[in-house]
């Protein structure tokens, strides 16, 4: 579990996730029965095709993080276009989970240090104040 666990943190995970998710979403509501579907949109060739360009650059956020923003852009764009050829944006779900994502893999920055928890800064903290205070000649202030 530790290999996925950094493989994960070396990646816009949750963004190429939920931009790979939205693009599922939606293809899987263009096969929704027949009385769900509101409109299948410009001759139906579009609306299977930006769902799956979602589902594409999704999972290459997650298989190739250097060119996230490239992909994420694409990403934004296309899902915002699943508005006009896929019911909606895949009734918003599919649109909204799109854009975050797309949004989340273009504010995602490599090489950051680990996130410390409250209780790790707390302790340190109390460490810090706990130490007597050294004068300048290395002598406990008083």
């Amino acid at each position: 579990m530790s290999r996925f666990r950094q493989w994960r943190g070396r990646r816009p995970f949750a963004g190429g996730l939920m931009l790979a998710l939205g693009g599922g979403w939606i293809l899987l509501t263009m096969k929704a029965p027949l009385p769900v579907i509101l409109h299948i949109g410009m001759q139906g060739l579009a609306g299977y095709l930006l769902p799956t360009l979602m589902l594409l650059s999704g999972l290459l956020i997650l298989f190739n993080p250097s060119q996230r923003l490239f992909y994420s852009v694409i990403g934004v764009l296309v899902s915002l276009g699943t508005w006009l050829t896929s019911n909606l944006g895949g009734f918003l779900v599919g649109l909204l989970l799109g854009v975050v994502g797309s949004c989340m893999a273009f504010g995602w920055l490599p090489d950051q240090e680990p996130r410390r928890s409250r209780r790790q800064r707390r302790e340190e903290a109390r460490a810090a104040a706990a130490k007597p205070m050294l004068s300048e000649a290395g002598e406990p202030a008083t």
